[in-house]
């Protein structure tokens, strides 16, 4: 089995920035790698890997 066949929560992520100007981080207001333009949540590569632990399943 692998990773995926645990998980059914759909991670989708916005489309990375090529440059500046950045969207904030929802959470920390620092600079996020996705565009400004991007309508939805975003996180910094920070709070990113920390949602993603918090939320990670316990197979």
């Amino acid at each position: 089995m692998s990773e995926d066949d645990y998980c059914l929560i759909d991670a989708a992520r916005p489309p990375k920035a090529d440059g500046p100007p950045y969207a904030e981080c929802v959470l920390c207001r620092k600079p996020t790698e996705y565009p400004e333009s991007y309508k939805g949540i975003t996180l910094c590569p920070v709070c990113e890997w920390q949602e993603a632990q918090r939320t990670s399943c316990s197979g």
